[in-house]
């Protein structure tokens, strides 16, 4: 070799060192500061608290990698007609270019066969001792992925945890990399704003709060082997915090969502922080390049297609309106001005009502 090729070659080294050593020098950065962000005009780049760099480098892309659907339900009403609903969108989206869907399991927590077993792939597994989860039915989730992990032979190396409201309105990817999981980044879980609180669980020793992430269990793509050991931790700590009155009065609700980002956190696992997984109308106006929809909060509008939240609008979609039983077929669509993700939405649950046999089944 030349003398004038090995100082080409020996610069090229340096360079690559640099750049090597800048790229680290801003994911410490932005894992210090916890901070996330994501283009999803042409979803080329995203820099996250884990990791930065461009996807196709992160996967490469011939790679299948397929992921079990899995999600915890109870037999009542309310979940039933929710769990049908995302079980049609989820088969009409399974085999569709980009998708990397696998099996699909609801795993039922009442501790008895109901009507869907037919329907809907499932696993009955017991719900937690009477009294334990003080009412509070979502405790009963870490409980039954412990249960279900333990029992279940599942092909795939990976697990998405979904949720019955939840929609698939493109074909889902295996956001996952190795062993950094995917999660989906929620704006009111905010370990660094209840820092005495999350020391009771997660002690100084560990690191900073910056290492709990700011997520909840679902949605989330992980390999199978490291909910297998988060599993058991989520559950323990979601009992713990929830027999702590400070930590049940801060967290409320979401509760088991810090339980799961705690616990994860103790395993020394981190989450790679999609915002395009998931969009929750009214509060995401469009549905683009997402993945899911949650619709989680009631939506409610006037005639004149204006948000009014927190009363109760001329035109609503709420879920919680039918506790009860199943919603009926072809509902009215939002008023003229609506945001699409609402429209969207609408169109799409009256699509699977409409061609799911026997609908107004209970």
């Amino acid at each position: 070799m030349g003398r004038a090729s090995l100082l080409v070659l020996i610069l090229l080294t340096i360079g690559f060192f640099f750049a090597t050593y800048n790229l680290v020098a801003m994911i410490m950065h932005y894992r210090s500061i916890g901070k996330w962000a994501h283009d999803d005009s042409d979803g080329q780049i995203f820099l996250d608290p884990v990791t930065e760099m461009p996807e196709d480098v992160k996967k490469a892309k011939n790679a299948k990698m397929p992921f079990h659907v899995a999600l915890t339900a109870t037999d009542a009403p309310y979940s039933k007609w929710q769990c049908r609903i995302m079980y049609y969108w989820y088969k009409k989206k399974k085999d569709l270019p980009g998708s990397e869907m696998g099996g699909f399991t609801r795993i039922l927590h009442s501790g008895k066969p109901d009507n869907l077993m037919d329907e809907i792939p499932t696993t009955v597994v017991d719900p937690l001792p009477a009294g334990l989860d003080q009412g509070y039915v979502v405790l009963n989730r870490p409980w039954a992925f412990v249960q279900w992990l333990e029992k279940a032979s599942i092909e795939e190396e990976y697990i998405l945890m979904a949720e019955p409201d939840h929609v698939f309105i493109n074909p889902l990817p295996n956001l996952a990399r190795g062993g950094l999981p995917a999660a989906f980044p929620f704006f009111y879980i905010k370990p660094a704003d209840h820092e005495s609180i999350i020391r009771k669980y997660y002690p100084e020793e560990k690191g900073p709060v910056t290492n709990v992430d700011p997520i909840g269990n679902s949605p989330v793509i992980i390999k199978k082997e490291l909910l297998e050991k988060i599993a058991p931790t989520w559950m323990n700590i979601s009992l713990k915090m929830k027999r702590d009155q400070e930590t049940d009065k801060a967290f409320g609700w979401v509760l088991e969502m810090y339980a799961y980002a705690v616990a994860s956190a103790l395993h020394d696992v981190q989450h790679i922080l999609r915002k395009d997984f998931m969009v929750q109308p009214p509060w995401d106006l469009a549905t683009g390049k997402n993945f899911i929809i949650h619709y989680t909060y009631g939506c409610d509008y006037n005639l004149k297609g204006e948000l009014t939240y927190g009363k109760i609008g001329e035109w609503r979609f709420d879920k919680r309106s039918y506790l009860g039983g199943p919603m009926p077929r072809n509902l009215a669509l939002p008023p003229r001005g609506v945001p699409e993700s609402v429209v969207t939405l609408v169109k799409m649950v009256n699509e699977a009502t409409a061609n799911i046999p026997n609908w107004d089944t209970e």
